[in-house]
């Protein structure tokens, strides 16, 4: 397997993290040092006294806010870790783990701690300094259409087969819901394995039933996966036309459209959104806004409401954040953008909404949030994905990949944990030209 993950050409020093230099060149080897790391240091530490954690240094003294009851960060080469953040901010915090830097026996809660104050993680008068000392998206990495098909096969392309070693037999990859409840913040939502694929189902169904998918209904989902809402919207006996640009999810996704005997109800295409065509009684897309990307929201919903037939509606589930972190992040270039999912941005309630009201005829009537949910799937995932080391390595993905894989489910659990990050359903309906 051969991934590589650089970014820019600034010198650097090597040093031995048991780290493949040609596939991971920016693990391996450590930006220069100076000013940009003492200022780190200087505010990590200040940092960490407000945090419940201990953070540990080599000769064990706590630097942390925490007592010795409190989660547990140790760090391996404070050195390392602040030049890397000293040149890449949470990129560099992510790296650092990635090369062996720091280590938590619990990384979840750890990272939750940390999310609880992602608002304050940079002091206000440095978050003033934010257009010129973040790192903006790569031109090649915005959602344009030439952009699109590369940004998606970069994530969804990696391997069926890894894919398959941490979701159920759904091959779902987007929040449960599980059991009746409604998702509150009072509910969490404290699941086992094999209650995962009933709890995707039941996530699908709702949808479906909000979006009005019944026999007969023609079906334009954004977003294939690998065709479990395809299937379900199918056995009602619905058309769907399923549009991707993963060819990977494509081909199983059609194999076992193939072996459910639903061919002659499901079409599964390469195609991007925006090229799209045709009239529906349905669109339901399920986490795929967050790969659109901010500049192209209004080219996005505009589609919904041009493929929708009048008396329509719109199944959507989206992933949201805090709407004024979405504004002051928005160019802001990530660990998550640079390691897992290139382009895109997480959208904020009122964003979704605001671009529904400025850009389509379309109308909301209703929205459905379950984000405690989300935190459980993802904690699922990511002990099935620990559980299976051994099969991913024989799939060709190396150590590197495996603490890359860890920190990005961790940290998006930790997100849902922290209420830092929702995960809504939304409707929107389309009114008839004589209503």
């Amino acid at each position: 397997m051969s991934l590589t993950f650089n970014q820019g050409s600034l010198r650097r020093s090597t040093y031995d993290a048991g780290v493949d230099a040609a596939q991971w060149p920016d693990i391996a080897s450590l930006p220069p040092g100076g000013l940009r790391a003492k200022i780190a240091r200087g505010l990590f530490e200040r940092l960490a006294t407000r945090l419940e954690l201990q953070i540990l240094l080599p000769n064990g003294r706590n630097i942390g806010g925490g007592d010795a009851s409190a989660p547990v960060m140790q760090l391996v080469r404070p050195g390392a870790i602040y030049r890397r953040i000293g040149k890449g901010g949470l990129i560099g915090f992510g790296e650092a783990y990635m090369a062996g830097d720091w280590t938590a026996d619990d990384l979840t809660q750890v990272l939750t701690i940390f999310c609880r104050r992602m608002s304050t993680l940079v002091p206000p008068p440095l978050q003033r300094l934010r257009d010129i000392a973040v790192h903006r998206h790569p031109h090649t990495e915005k959602g344009t259409a030439e952009n699109a098909r590369r940004n998606i096969s970069r994530h969804y392309d990696l391997s069926n087969d890894l894919f398959t070693l941490f979701l159920d037999e759904t091959m779902t990859y987007s929040s449960a819901l599980f059991g009746p409840g409604d998702g509150s913040i009072e509910m969490a939502a404290v699941a086992g394995w094999d209650e995962l694929a009933e709890a995707q189902r039941h996530k699908v169904d709702r949808l479906l039933d909000a979006a009005g998918v019944t026999a007969g209904s023609r079906v334009l989902e954004i977003g294939t996966g690998w065709g479990e809402l395809s299937l379900r919207a199918a056995a009602r006996g619905a058309t769907v036309r399923s549009i991707t640009l993963s060819e990977e999810q494509r081909s199983l996704a059609l194999a076992r459209v193939a072996a459910a005997g639903l061919s002659d109800r499901v079409s599964i295409d390469l195609c991007d959104y925006r090229a799209a065509e045709g009239i529906y009684d349905a669109v339901v897309s399920v986490e795929m806004i967050e790969a659109v990307g901010y500049d192209f929201w209004p080219t996005y919903f505009g589609t919904l409401d041009r493929l929708l037939a009048p008396g329509g509606r719109v199944g959507l589930q989206a992933i949201t954040m805090p709407h004024d972190r979405m504004l002051a992040s928005r160019d802001t270039y990530t660990w998550i953008h640079k390691y897992v999912f290139p382009g895109g941005l997480i959208p904020s309630v009122a964003s979704v909404e605001q671009s529904v009201a400025d850009h389509t005829s379309l109308r909301v009537v209703e929205r459905h949030a379950f984000g405690l949910h989300y935190a459980d799937t993802l904690r699922l995932w990511r002990e099935r994905f620990a559980s299976r080391s051994v099969e991913v390595d024989a799939l060709g993905f190396d150590e590197t990949f495996r603490k890359m894989w860890t920190f990005y489910l961790s940290y998006s659990e930790a997100g849902f944990r922290s209420r830092y990050l929702d995960v809504y359903q939304f409707v929107f309906e389309k009114g008839r030209p004589d209503a």
